[in-house]
């Protein structure tokens, strides 16, 4: 027996130190090979089993490593597993995998590996607390690595406006990166675009530094750069981001991601133009590759410019099932996808169809009942259809006495010449303010109109009223106070004369220099006649005598030719055409000049008489415009043909 066993053991002795080499030489497939030998000597062996699943994942392998580890049953393997679960995209088993494992406390590789678990699932409140736990009790050499990722965590927290976000130091580009998303989502573009720029020089700096190739600078920095055409479009800047988007997009980037925001922050830019381009946008924002790789928000984006795409283009039967498909992945913007679907049908003259999707939608969820209502009234001033829209105003509830609701629905009455309606409505919306005391911005204006209204209406009591709340916002306001006047002296003569007390006397709203300015303003005369009566107005003072100015026109000597003779006569017809001269002699054409052709080179003759314009009468402002050929501006969907003629630029070849 002691024979037998000599060979094997030699033979596994000299494979495990094949594995050892290669995997010092990080040469995995050979050392793959390696162990291969070792498990077909003996496959139960543990530390081969471990090593092959070890070479598996260290050549990416992770679908095989997996499927090996379970096709072994290797419970022990549980960080193995749950990482080739995490890297295969399924989450939701990896956490569940490690879990299982019982162990508490977790032994630093899970616990580090649960935490990135927990990022890819969007858990960020359970994961920041982890990597703080992490940070806290740790220290090695990834201690940069791990800030940089609860910054990245902090900058996800960010979005909601309400949670508090811890400060994240700014050492690394990475980590001014980071920083500079969380001002981003705090909508402070500025700060963000400062901090994207620093990142930009630091990360292009470090990598040089590295020693690492032009396009691996260019890789790593496209990422930070898009981010910064992102926070300039969100500035308006739209010509400087779609310049950064294209020129990134351009150098074909491996980051699936990249390309997906790149290209669906293109579509947004170029909205209802450029469309063909927009589509082959989207089509590589919504690719399979781009799926694991996106937030659940960033994909929700997506979907939903890819409905209005399908709306910009007309596509009916396109925007049906994607907004229905759009509602059902994401319950979140069930709302938005049913307005592009009514505004589809809209677009199809469905609008009795598109009312009737609202109305269903605003009775189950009582929440976007307000919104809704504003989309049905829309759709039915669109069908004309007035007094539908005026009722859908009136069952807003309390909210009618909004002042845009009141301007609109007056608005709607007016249009309806149903003027009646209009006033009792301003009436009962100030009442109801009076009564409500509500305070609601600036109701100066709505105070103002309804005041007017019902003055030229003639309801001097109601007017009244809204000038009383309008000179109490506006106490100095002596317009007001003197339209209150008017409106009082209609029903209560004394309270008019009480008030008109306070209006300013005559005496101090004009002085005598400012009527006589007033009376010598020369507005309504002309240039001339104004100059005249301002000087018959200057009368000489008594202390200075005028002096009566000399003329100073002098005579200019006339300009005489070069070579005039004072000794010869000039010629008396020097005035005359030369053809009128008497001296004068036509030149004769002799016969080539009898037969001129007139027209283009080939014609004959007698065509040519066609287009001889000298023998036609002048063309005077009676005669009949002739049709001229206009240059149509091409469309948004007009392509030009690439085959056209050409003029050749000059240059070197």
């Amino acid at each position: 027996m002691s024979k037998e066993a000599n060979p094997k053991e030699a033979l596994i002795k000299a494979a495990y130190a094949d594995v050892h080499k290669f995997g010092n030489n990080r040469e995995f497939d050979k050392a793959v090979k390696a162990v291969n030998r070792i498990l077909g000597v003996a496959p139960d062996d543990p530390t081969a089993l471990h090593c092959k699943v070890v070479c598996l994942v260290q050549l990416s392998k992770f679908e095989e490593a997996y499927k090996f580890i379970e096709k072994n049953r290797l419970s022990s393997l549980s960080f193995e597993k749950a990482y080739c679960e995490y890297r295969l995209n399924k989450q939701q088993q990896a956490l569940k995998t490690i879990d299982d494992t019982g162990l508490q406390p977790l032994p630093p590789n899970l616990k580090e590996l649960r935490t990135q678990v927990l990022y890819r699932l969007e858990r960020y409140d359970e994961c920041l607390d982890s990597y703080r736990d992490i940070i806290k009790n740790t220290s090695d050499e990834y201690e940069d690595e791990r800030r940089t990722n609860l910054s990245a965590v902090a900058a996800n927290l960010a979005v909601d406006q309400t949670k508090e976000v811890p400060e994240v130091p700014e050492d690394t580009y990475e980590q001014y990166f980071n920083s500079a998303c969380i001002q981003a989502n705090r909508q402070k573009y500025a700060e963000a675009e400062r901090k994207l720029r620093t990142s930009e020089k630091l990360c292009r700096e470090f990598l040089e530094d590295e020693g690492a190739s032009e396009e691996e600078i260019i890789e790593e920095v496209d990422v930070i750069r898009v981010q910064l055409a992102y926070v300039l479009q969100l500035q308006g800047k739209t010509k400087e981001a779609a310049s950064i988007y294209a020129d990134c997009l351009r150098h074909k980037p491996k980051d699936a991601a990249l390309v997906a925001v790149a290209s669906n922050n293109s579509v947004v830019i170029n909205k209802d133009q450029n469309v063909f381009d927009s589509k082959k946008k989207i089509r590589a924002a919504l690719a399979d590759a781009c799926e694991p790789k996106l937030t659940s928000r960033q994909k929700q984006v997506i979907a939903l410019n890819n409905c209005l795409l399908a709306l910009y283009t007309n596509a009916g039967d396109q925007v049906q099932q994607l907004s229905q498909k759009l509602a059902q992945t994401y319950p979140q913007v069930e709302f938005e996808a049913l307005l592009i679907r009514c505004s589809q049908l809209a677009k199809d003259r469905k609008h009795k169809e598109a009312i009737d999707h609202l109305q269903k939608f605003a009775a189950a969820h009582k929440s976007h009942e307000f919104v809704s209502k504003f989309a049905v009234i829309q759709l039915q001033l669109l069908q004309g259809n007035r007094k539908d829209a005026i009722e859908t105003l009136l069952s807003l509830g309390e909210a009618k006495y909004k002042p845009g609701v009141v301007s609109a629905l007056v608005s709607l009455y007016l249009g309806t010449d149903n003027k009646t309606a209009a006033s009792a409505l301003l009436k009962s919306a100030v009442d109801w303010y009076k009564k409500n005391k509500v305070s609601s911005g600036d109701l100066s204006d709505m105070w103002r109109q309804a005041a007017e209204f019902h003055l030229r209406g003639g309801a001097s009591e109601t007017a009244a009223s809204s000038l009383e709340e309008l000179l109490k916002l506006n106490p100095n306001d002596t317009k007001v106070l003197a339209q209150l006047v008017i409106a009082y002296a209609q029903f209560q003569p004394k309270r008019a004369l009480e008030l008109s007390r306070k209006l300013p006397k005559l005496e101090t709203l004009t002085t005598a220099s400012e009527i006589d300015a007033l009376e010598a303003a020369n507005w309504v005369m002309s240039v001339k006649a104004a100059k005249k009566s301002a000087s018959a107005k200057i009368e000489p003072s008594p202390s200075t005598p005028l002096e009566k100015k000399k003329n100073h026109n002098r005579k200019r000597k006339g300009k005489l030719p070069k070579n005039y003779n004072a000794e010869v006569a000039p010629d008396p017809e020097r005035w005359l055409p030369k053809y009128e001269r008497t001296g004068f002699r036509k030149k004769r054409g002799g016969a080539r000049g009898k037969d001129v052709i007139k027209g283009s080179q080939g014609m004959a003759s007698g065509a040519a008489d066609q287009y001889d314009m000298s023998n036609r009468v002048n063309l005077t402002k009676n005669s009949p415009a002739t049709p001229v050929f206009q240059e149509t501006a091409p469309g948004p969907r007009q392509q030009h043909r690439k085959g056209g003629h050409k003029k050749k630029k000059g240059g070197r070849f």
